[in-house]
């Protein structure tokens, strides 16, 4: 039987889990950074992300939060815009659910900012006719069926 020489196993790679659910103090944006919500995710530690400022750009998440902050389409980060490529950016930080409704309320982000949604859609949708996809009956109808 093979000696093990690594220093632990499946269980250490995954460490301690920090609990990242305790209240963290709310972090807004400086000159160079911006607010983004994800579009979609693109695999490779990368993701297409909406700015606020109204640009979609190619964002790449840091290795700080690769694999152990999970970053799902829909989620509000923060970005650090390059100065070199205007269409890249890199995500710095991802807003928890309760995080991303205080900055909506404090203004930081626009009204028509959709939170806790999946997949980002066009803002102008006909959500008028949701409930409109099935058809009534009468009981006249029924008898003659």
């Amino acid at each position: 039987m093979p000696k093990n020489k690594g220093k632990g196993g499946k269980n250490r790679k995954r460490g301690k889990n920090e609990a990242d659910d305790e209240k963290r103090e709310l972090i807004f944006k400086e000159d160079g950074q911006e607010y983004a919500q994800v579009l979609r995710m693109l695999g490779n530690g990368r993701c297409e992300a909406m700015c606020i400022d109204g640009t979609k750009r190619l964002c790449h998440i840091r290795g700080k939060m690769h694999k152990k902050v999970w970053i799902a389409a829909g989620d509000i980060v923060l970005v650090g815009l390059r100065d070199y490529q205007d269409d890249k950016a890199d995500v710095i930080l991802k807003y928890m659910s309760d995080e991303a409704r205080l900055l909506k309320a404090y203004g930081e982000l626009p009204d028509n900012t959709r939170l806790n949604e999946g997949i980002v859609g066009d803002l102008d949708e006909d959500d008028d006719n949701a409930g409109d996809d099935y058809v009534e009956f009468e009981d006249e109808d029924i008898d003659r069926i």
